[in-house]
């Protein structure tokens, strides 16, 4: 199961300086670095997002995760003291009144049982209804209309800054399409409509899926033993159109390019499915894992001890990629979400 000897947890550490975590974003989107790794000559090369059509094999299938960010960040007050409380909603609960949603909660150990928090003088108001699950009601049923007026970029708790409306652009996909992620899938972060425009005219496919990033991406893995991590569970889903295009593409021979650690887990998780289009996914990849649909992935770089690491540990082979973060540190790349990029292929 695990050629490079590379389950235990240490085994996917590494120090990086605060200086090299991305506090803002490029401005111009593709001008960010990108890192070119080669897995069949164990190769390390480097230029910019920009020219990355250089590097994908001829007649590629890119698959990109339309995922839209929401503001989820509400901040307000207690309804009878002065304190704040910062409300990030998570998921909306399907059953009851459609006002519901799970969230985290600060400082919850503070707040009581059907206390209400207010919002925007009192306009939007939310009541603790299950300290325990973290379920807050609201007094009104179109949330994400109120999100909008009222709501924060959640910006990943490494960025130690406040939102600002720059963020509203550049924590976004310029393609994103169906909202519910509350982290963005930032390696798609790097592409601007006139890139995709020049790779479609380079004859390469263009395909989407959606998987709706949630906080637990972030969530560190534990577990000495890796194999023992419970994998968090996130929403996909992807037409019947994009799945037969992915399948024609891979029929044909030309290569399935996933953009993000996001389309991968879709496209390892649906491919030759048809009938698992839809639904939550928990795969969890890591080193020794088989891919079955991936074949070449542009990807950021990720947190130490976390999930998305051993995954692209696991495509890129454990050897290369820690090189390859060694040598990401040493040329003094931004990390992170409003970092650089790499793609390997």
């Amino acid at each position: 199961m695990d050629p490079e000897n590379t389950l235990r947890l240490c085994e996917f550490d590494f120090d990086l300086p605060q200086e090299l975590i991305a506090q803002y974003p490029l401005r111009q989107r593709d001008q960010a670095r990108l890192m070119v790794i080669d897995r069949q000559n164990q190769a390390i090369s480097h230029d910019v997002f920009a020219k990355v059509e250089k590097y994908l094999p001829p007649g590629s299938c890119i698959v990109l995760n339309d995922s839209k960010v929401i503001p989820a960040r509400l901040l307000g007050r207690r309804e009878k003291t002065p304190g704040k409380v910062e409300v990030f909603l998570l998921k909306k609960l399907p059953e009851g009144d459609g006002c519901s949603y799970e969230a985290l909660i600060r400082p919850l150990n503070r707040l009581e049982l059907n206390e209400k928090i207010q919002f925007n003088g009192g306009s939007l108001t939310a009541e603790i209804t299950d300290i325990g699950k973290r379920i807050v009601r609201f007094n009104r049923k179109n949330i994400p209309a109120q999100l909008q007026r009222h709501g924060h970029m959640p910006l990943p708790p490494y960025i130690k800054r406040a939102d600002e409306p720059l963020d509203h652009k550049y924590y976004q996909t310029v393609y994103a399409r169906k909202p519910g992620s509350v982290a963005s899938p930032t390696a798609g972060l790097h592409f601007t409509p006139a890139l995709l425009n020049a790779l479609r005219e380079k004859g390469h496919g263009i395909e989407t899926v959606t998987l709706h990033v949630n906080l637990a991406t972030f969530r560190m893995v534990e577990a000495q033993d890796i194999t023992r991590h419970k994998m968090h569970t996130e929403e996909y889903s992807l037409t019947k159109k994009s799945f037969v295009s992915i399948q024609q593409a891979k029929t044909e021979g030309r290569k399935i390019v996933a953009v993000g650690t996001t389309s991968c887990r879709v496209l390892e998780t649906s491919v030759e499915d048809p009938s698992r289009l839809a639904g939550e996914t928990d795969i969890f990849i890591y080193p020794g894992y088989t891919f079955r649909s991936v074949d070449v992935m542009i990807t950021n770089f990720h947190l130490p001890r976390s999930t998305l690491l051993m995954l692209v540990y696991a495509f890129g082979g454990t050897k290369l990629m820690k090189k390859a973060y060694a040598r990401a540190i040493r040329e003094k790349y931004r990390f992170y979400s409003y970092g650089d990029a790499m793609i390997i292929v």
